[in-house]
């Protein structure tokens, strides 16, 4: 079974810079479609950025243009490069897969079994 662990959070001033990353375990991330999603206090899990077993990639209209999702299947590894960060941005990060996703459901909770632990995002204004 996958085991996903994030890193890279951290607090950053608008207009910052973050790169997360988020670490494959147990089983080889080319085998999974794999997604960023990021939870604010008091507000629903969102769908940030995905990213599917051939590199098609999907973004939430809120993140176009400012953020990069990649992987690196050599070192099993996801990443997600974040500019000009707003204090929108604000949350915890989570890092998820499955092994097969329909696109639709790519930017979705329910569409992934395999969840890491999150990483906390700060941006001040």
């Amino acid at each position: 079974q996958v085991r996903l662990v994030e890193s890279g959070g951290g607090a950053v001033q608008a207009g910052g810079t973050l790169r997360l990353s988020c670490a494959t375990t147990g089983s080889a991330s080319s085998r999974y479609v794999m997604a960023w999603f990021r939870q604010a206090p008091g507000k629903d899990r969102e769908g940030v950025a995905s990213i599917g077993v051939n590199g098609f990639t999907t973004y939430a209209d809120s993140v176009k243009g400012r953020f990069t999702i990649s992987k690196d299947n050599t070192n099993n590894t996801l990443h997600l490069e974040m500019n000009s960060l707003k204090p929108e941005d604000t949350g915890m990060y989570y890092c998820a897969a499955d092994h097969w996703v329909p696109l639709f459901k790519q930017l979705t909770p329910a569409g992934f079994s395999f969840w890491g632990q999150g990483t906390q995002v700060t941006v001040s204004s």
